[in-house]
């Protein structure tokens, strides 16, 4: 884990443990990028297995608060989202800096948590990630940004066939509740499945495979919609990240 920890500071910046507080907030309020705030990396990252759905994997620390913080910064200072009409800012090709450094820590994070692809059987790589996605070039360069306001949310959808397998998800502020469907036959009959996946503020999720192809997902805000464990969730406003890789031109 200590290669995994520098490899993360080179990408966010060096451990705060050594700032004072008010060091620490006019670096979070100045930087323009992901890499220029200092943070505090926790425990290694745990991956949550999505069992009922193939290819869909969450870790739900991969960002910190500080972190978390940070990159929402950096997403406000695009000045993307100024005017209150627009929430959603595409980019193709060359990505900014924090989406390259984001992208980087994906990666990493993959190959050096808990459930190492290169360590794993085939069938159980692609419970994180195929190996073949992780290790191409680039590993995304297609970015959206949405900037959800409580009661907003996004229409069931499989994503386009123009972008390859692979989609990385990192949310922020705002907790959610994403619903993944499909439909079953069942004694000649088709029926649809739909399975609730739990996404907090600093998560990604991963989703390739049947996944990506077979299975719809979209999120609700609606009131009455978003609940866990029985409880209504508090929507706020939630920013969401999806990365993706376009399909190579014919």
């Amino acid at each position: 884990m200590d290669e995994y920890k520098k490899l993360i500071q080179e990408a966010f910046g060096e451990s705060s443990e050594d700032s004072d507080d008010d060091d620490h907030q006019q670096q979070l309020e100045g930087s323009s990028t992901v890499a220029e705030a200092q943070f505090i990396f926790g425990e290694n990252p745990k991956w949550e297995r999505i069992s009922e759905i193939k290819g869909l994997s969450l870790c739900r620390d991969f960002l910190i608060p500080d972190q978390q913080s940070t990159l929402l910064a950096s997403i406000l200072q695009e000045g993307w989202f100024s005017d209150a009409s627009h929430n959603q800012a595409m980019r193709f090709g060359d990505l900014p800096t924090w989406a390259k450094e984001l992208t980087t820590c994906i990666r990493e994070v993959i190959q050096y948590s808990d459930y190492n692809p290169e360590s794993m059987k085939k069938d159980e790589q692609e419970v994180i990630f195929p190996s073949e996605l992780l290790h191409r070039e680039p590993l995304f360069n297609q970015l959206i940004v949405n900037s959800y306001q409580p009661g907003e949310g996004i229409c069931a959808h499989v994503d386009l066939m123009r972008f390859e397998d692979g989609i990385a998800l990192v949310s922020l502020e705002s907790s959610c509740v994403m619903h993944f469907s499909r439909e079953v036959a069942n004694n000649e009959k088709e029926s649809q499945v739909r399975i609730p996946v739990y996404l907090t503020p600093g998560s990604l999720l991963l989703i390739s495979g049947e996944a990506r192809y077979e299975w719809k997902h979209e999120i609700n805000r609606k009131p009455g919609f978003q609940k866990w464990d029985g409880l209504e969730i508090d929507q706020k406003r939630r920013t969401s990240i999806t990365l993706r890789k376009l399909c190579k031109s014919e």
